[in-house]
């Protein structure tokens, strides 16, 4: 049996949460192993709702050095930015 485990990500949703948050990182030899695991350390007072793991193989990120040619093109889009848009009374946690 090999020990050289897979390093995971750890995303966890509270309960007075909308979005996952990233709380840390973890070794397993499967998904389901990673979830239990991410129970057991990140969850001891019952104070989430939901679990993602990700292997960290896995994510792809942009180089801070990439920030201009990611990010610049889109203030030229000013209709983008959300105030051109009215936000119905309706909406909440926008």
């Amino acid at each position: 049996m090999s020990t050289d485990w897979p390093l995971w990500e750890v995303f966890i949703r509270s309960q007075h949460g909308l979005a996952h948050k990233h709380v840390g990182s973890l070794h397993a030899s499967d998904a389901q192993m990673a979830v239990n695991n991410a129970r057991d350390v990140y969850l001891r007072r019952n104070e989430g709702v939901s679990i993602w793991v990700v292997r960290a193989a896995d994510i792809v990120a942009s180089s801070p050095g990439d920030k201009e040619a990611l990010f610049d093109p889109s203030n030229s889009k000013v209709y983008r930015h959300p105030t051109f848009f009215p936000m119905p009374e309706e909406v909440k946690n926008l």
